[in-house]
C-alpha cells in the first residue's frame, strides 16, 4: 500500500451517487478564462463509473485562445481575480484575461499526501487524458503542477504507452521544469491505478503499486486536482476513413486521498 502508518484516508470517491458530489468537483475547465458555459464538462455517472466524454456536438471551451480544443474536465478548486484582469488559475496563453466573475471557491486543496486515481485512457490520436495538480494560486508564484498522469492516444498502443508524469514550474522560482514520459507495458484500456506520494522534499509517481519515477523536488503548497479529457480537433472524416466515433469517454472508476498524520 502507497499510504503507509504515516497517512490517514480523508477521500474515497467511488461515484456511487446518482449526481456528482458537488462539495468536491466543479464540473468546469478554467471557467475564467472562457465561461462557465462553453467550459462545462460532459459526464455521466453509470454503474460506479464517472465517464467524462466529448461528444460530436461539443464545442471547443475557449476558441479565442485555445482554438478547436474540446474539454470536459472536473476540478476541485477555483481562484481567479475581476473580469478583465490576468489573475487567475493556470494562465495558459499569453493574452487571457478573466472574461466571466467566478467565485472563489476551494472544495479539496491539500498540501502534501498520497493520491490515486483508477482510470482507463484512450488509444485516439487526437484525445489525451490527465490527472493533473494545480498551485490554488491565490499568489502568483504558488503555480507549480504536477502531472500526475497525462496520456495522449498518439502515445499509446495495445501492449504500451508512454505516460506522462512531470514536474512544471509555471511562475514557481523554487521549482523547474522535469518533464518526462515512462513508457510501460500496459494497455491504457484497462483500468489501472495511477498515483503520486507528494511530500515536502520529492513527488515519486506510481502506476498499479510500483514507483516508476523519482523527482527530487517539490510545491510547497496548497494544490488542487484537475481530472479530464481533451480533444485537441475534431478528426474530420475523408474518402479512406470512417467518421470518428463519439462520444470519446474517459472511465474513472475511483479517486483517494490520503494526508500525513503528522
Amino acid at each position: 500500500m502507497l499510504a503507509d502508518d504515516g497517512y490517514r484516508l480523508v477521500i474515497d470517491e467511488e461515484f456511487v451517487g446518482p449526481e456528482l458530489d458537488s462539495s468536491l468537483w466543479l464540473p468546469h475547465h478554467l471557467p475564467h478564462w472562457s465561461s462557465r458555459a462553453d467550459s462545462a464538462a460532459r459526464y455521466d455517472l453509470v454503474d460506479g463509473t464517472l465517464q467524462l466524454r466529448i461528444d460530436a456536438d461539443q464545442q471547443s471551451w475557449c476558441p479565442a485562445l485555445d482554438g478547436d480544443v474540446r474539454v470536459s474536465s472536473l476540478q476541485t478548486g477555483l481562484f481567479a481575480g475581476p473580469v478583465g484582469s490576468t489573475v487567475g488559475q493556470h494562465r495558459f496563453n499569453p493574452e487571457a484575461t478573466v472574461r466571466e466573475a467566478q467565485t472563489n471557491v476551494r472544495l479539496y486543496t491539500p498540501r502534501f499526501g498520497v493520491f490515486v486515481a483508477r482510470a482507463t485512457a484512450l488509444l485516439d490520436p487526437n484525445a489525451m487524458v490527465a490527472l493533473w495538480m494545480c498551485g490554488f494560486e491565490d499568489q502568483p508564484e504558488h503555480s507549480g503542477v504536477i502531472d500526475v498522469f497525462e496520456i495522449f492516444g498518439r502515445d499509446a498502443e495495445p501492449d504500451r504507452a508512454r505516460i506522462g508524469m512531470s514536474v512544471k514550474a509555471f511562475a514557481d522560482p523554487d521549482l523547474i521544469d522535469d518533464v518526462a514520459t515512462v513508457e510501460l507495458a500496459i494497455d491504457v484500456r484497462e483500468f489501472h491505478d495511477y498515483a503520486v506520494q507528494w511530500t515536502p522534499e520529492r513527488v515519486v509517481f506510481f502506476v498499479d503499486g510500483q514507483p516508476v519515477r523519482i523527482v527530487d523536488q517539490s510545491p510547497q503548497y496548497e494544490m488542487q486536482f484537475m481530472l479530464g479529457i481533451y480533444e485537441f480537433e475534431p478528426t474530420p472524416a475523408d474518402d479512406n476513413d470512417e467518421p470518428p466515433a463519439y462520444p470519446k469517454r474517459f472511465l474513472v472508476d475511483r479517486f483517494q486521498a490520503y494526508e500525513p498524520t503528522h
